[in-house]
């Protein structure tokens, strides 16, 4: 166990000095690899294999995808439509802004991706028809977290990419546990907001709402033709990307024409920019994991994991909760996925879990981990862009915090409610 106390020791030593995660793993990895004797040689070849797999692909083309779409205007034209829907509702700003977060969760895969592009127009939204700022912007933030549950997901993708289990199935595993949480987030809102003096807007007439829906009908359909065509047997997950990008560039171009050519280039810098992070945290995380497996310490936590659950899967799924809901507060989902799943993956497979329910399992518990102080990223987007203090936004997304912890038990201990949708699309 040297081995370990070694690799955890200086990994948990680099976060406490504030080096950044992907460097901290790299580094843990290294000084792990130099105790024990190992080659340095073999680092280069490891980053390369781990980032060089065609399932992950998917990544930069859903980060451009997205970017497109945001930059095209579908964020306010969504908004729109949805409004004409509820936003006459009591908490209809509240249903606004979680549905119009599926939606685009649905284009760009990611969380903070779903704040930065909603939250600027939905925060203010709220607070003009009475909604606390602090509450607004903490429930657009868990919002905002449905993106790496509701396919398609970039955290998804990268479980897939680890254990070898299809995309396809797990971004269906993740549709109703997503729809779930949206659900229980509105429900907490108006809870939260009981007492509040909330204006309604007026009913939208039918005419109001065709208009809206016509004018936010290409981004609605860029999740149906994604999805539709993954589990329609047209294109993989990764085609899907692409095509999710070439449709995008469509959309902006010739439709909404609200894209120009000197866009163009903002959307790529970004669209790279937002690539590396997220593959350089892939590379030094598959490192860490390698370092793991060859020096025995993944096996070692494993055979201590199955000592210490007996065989039992309820006490089992209980401590791999209680283990991602605390790894979610430091590190990001994609770290976790690398450094936690080879220690859980083969006691989940001996204890006979479905492994697309475990996948289901750690990518909610990953959502929770965005709105979790101190690392919760979402959080900190939240911040920048309603300028309130983490302090104020930390109190105030309590009560969204406990809403989805509510919908992670249910997922976790009736696996149907991840597990029936992927079995209907394979049978």
């Amino acid at each position: 166990m040297s081995a370990g106390l070694v690799v955890f020791g200086s990994f948990a030593v680099l976060l406490f000095l504030g080096v950044p995660i992907a460097l901290s793993l790299g580094m843990a990895s290294v000084i792990t690899l130099l105790y024990e004797n190992l080659p340095l040689s073999i680092i280069p070849a490891n980053l390369y294999s781990s980032t060089g797999k065609f399932v992950l692909l998917a990544i930069p083309f859903f980060i451009l995808g997205g970017n497109i779409m945001e930059k095209s205007g579908i964020s306010s034209r969504l908004i729109d439509f949805a409004k004409t829907l509820v936003g006459h509702k009591k908490s209809g700003m509240a249903m606004v802004c979680v549905i119009v977060a599926c939606f685009f969760a649905a284009i760009s895969g990611s969380g903070p991706a779903t704040v930065a592009a909603l939250g600027m127009i939905i925060i203010p939204a709220m607070t003009q028809v009475g909604y606390d700022k602090a509450s607004s912007t903490a429930l657009m933030s868990t919002a905002g977290a449905i993106g790496i549950v509701i396919p398609p997901s970039i955290t998804f993708v990268i479980y897939g990419s680890i254990t070898g289990n299809s995309v396809g199935q797990l971004f269906a595993a993740g549709l109703v546990p997503g729809i779930l949480m949206g659900v229980v987030l509105v429900v907490a809102m108006q809870f939260v907001s009981r007492k509040w003096e909330i204006e309604t807007i007026p009913k939208a007439t039918g005419a109001e709402r065709w208009a809206a829906f016509k004018d936010a009908f290409w981004g609605i359909m860029m999740p149906v033709i994604i999805l539709g065509g993954i589990y329609g047997g047209i294109f993989t997950p990764t085609e899907a990307a692409a095509v999710a990008a070439l449709y995008g560039l469509l959309v902006g171009f010739f439709i909404y024409k609200t894209l120009k050519l000197q866009d163009l280039m903002t959307i790529l810098k970004d669209s790279v920019s937002q690539t590396a992070v997220v593959m350089f945290i892939v590379g030094t995380a598959s490192l860490f994991s390698w370092v793991l497996t060859v020096t025995g310490v993944a096996s070692a936590a494993s055979n201590t994991l199955i000592t210490m659950v007996g065989g039992n899967k309820i006490l089992f799924l209980l401590v791999v909760n209680i283990i991602l809901l605390i790894a979610g507060c430091f590190i990001d989902a994609n770290s976790a996925m690398y450094i936690i799943l080879p220690i859980l993956y083969p006691v989940a497979t001996a204890l006979g879990i479905d492994p697309v329910h475990l996948g289901a399992i750690m990518v909610l518990n990953m959502a929770i981990g965005l709105v979790t102080p101190p690392v919760g990223i979402n959080l900190y987007t939240g911040c920048g862009i309603a300028n309130i203090s983490l302090k104020e936004i930390s109190k105030a997304v309590l009560p969204f915090v406990f809403a989805s912890l509510l919908v992670l038990i249910l997922v976790t201990y009736v696996p149907a409610v991840s597990t029936w949708l992927p079995s209907l699309i394979s049978n």
